[in-house]
């Protein structure tokens, strides 16, 4: 009988010991905290996520755009850093940091047969997961799915965060691409936040990989340039594309808190719940108003995190970086309150683009509860 989990541990221990460990070896890294085969499970994650965004999403974007672009060379920038991220930064990140952080504390399973376990681990709290995992697992996903919509609330909110997501938003060609566009400082604030959380409700470091990679994936889709939803009742339930385009959305200075909207990974809910949910608007420009922020489009790699460092050393080392708020920067990269500038001047650079998506004008902002 064909076994998925034993054909994937032979796939690891296979190009561990065939690849990374010889090459780990040669590089005089071998002797690290990290398991060598965490390397290679996450480059077969990456392998996976780089085909099916190549084969699937990126073809998805040529026969059903949301925006009519005459070239992609905005795209490029992001897809190549897509390319370093997941065949090269991620997986040292994981072996040199990430996997070594979970062992630390302990595997839910070593925990538990110590009496370490974290109080609020969910197998100790309802046993019966145990016999159930793949419920056990869903769980760990609305978990990790609420925690990150808050977080992702978090990074617009406090403006040195922003200093540093704003990159992640600067892009005027948001594609399949783009979900790895992000400063290196904020995509490590954001792991080690929910490697904690996985820690404490007890996920494994072989379950979290599993868990980030379903959520980027369905990021890699959600950010993708095609005008596709999931209908009435599962755009509630679900992030799609056109639910998420309306998050990247250049300011409407007639409604300057229009793009305030869509914070969720995979689940929708939390929008709906939360009151930031946005429906039926047709698509918009992605990017942002803010000139300083914008002027990422015209950076390669380095240029793109040289600037987003900038704005945060200078947010961060100032009281004005620590007032939520939103904000946009000034010349010397200070965070300004938006409600101090005119958004006529900030949407004046709105790219040209053409939207296909017949979806009809107008929109609906659903606030089921305080946002």
């Amino acid at each position: 009988m064909f076994d998925l989990p034993q054909l994937w541990t032979h796939l690891v221990n296979w190009l561990g010991d065939h690849a990374v460990i010889p090459l780990l070896g040669a590089l005089h890294l071998d002797g690290l905290a990290g398991d060598p085969r965490d390397i290679a499970a996450a480059l077969l994650i990456a392998a996976l996520q780089l085909a099916i965004i190549g084969l699937v999403f990126r073809p998805l974007e040529t026969f059903f755009p949301a925006e009519k672009w005459a070239d992609r060379k905005l795209t490029r920038v992001d897809r190549n850093y897509t390319l370093l991220m997941l065949l090269g930064i991620f997986p040292l990140f994981t072996y040199l940091v990430l996997m070594p952080f979970s062992h630390l504390f302990g595997s839910a399973d070593a925990a538990a047969a110590t009496g370490s376990a974290s109080p609020l681990a969910l197998k100790n709290l309802v046993p019966w997961f145990n016999d159930h995992p793949y419920v056990l697992f869903a769980v760990y996903y609305v978990v990790y799915d609420f925690t990150y919509y808050w977080m992702h609330r978090t990074q617009h909110a406090i403006p040195w965060w922003w200093a540093l997501h704003s990159m992640h938003h600067s892009t005027r060609q948001m594609s399949c691409w783009t979900n790895d566009r992000g400063s290196l400082v904020d995509g490590f604030i954001q792991s080690m936040i929910l490697a904690t959380v996985g820690l404490v409700i007890g996920v494994d470091p072989d379950e979290f990989a599993w868990l980030m990679l379903l959520g980027e994936l369905v990021q890699n889709f959600s950010h993708t340039n095609v005008r596709l939803g999931f209908g009435r009742v599962f755009d509630r339930v679900f992030v799609a594309p056109k639910f998420h385009r309306l998050h990247h959305m250049l300011v409407d200075p007639e409604r300057p808190t229009l793009h305030n909207c869509n914070y969720g990974q995979v689940l929708a809910v939390w929008d709906v719940l939360f009151g930031t949910a946005l429906y039926g608007e047709p698509p918009r420009p992605t990017g942002v108003g803010d000139p300083i922020v914008d002027a990422d489009n015209n950076y390669g790699l380095v240029g793109l995190h040289w600037a987003a460092l900038k704005r945060f050393w200078v947010a961060v080392r100032q009281p004005a970086g620590w007032r939520p708020g939103e904000v946009a920067f000034g010349a010397d990269y200070t965070p300004i309150p938006v409600g101090q500038l005119d958004l006529h001047t900030l949407a004046g650079h709105a790219p040209a683009v053409t939207p296909v998506d017949d979806a009809p004008a107008g929109s609906t902002l659903v606030e089921s509860a305080p946002g």
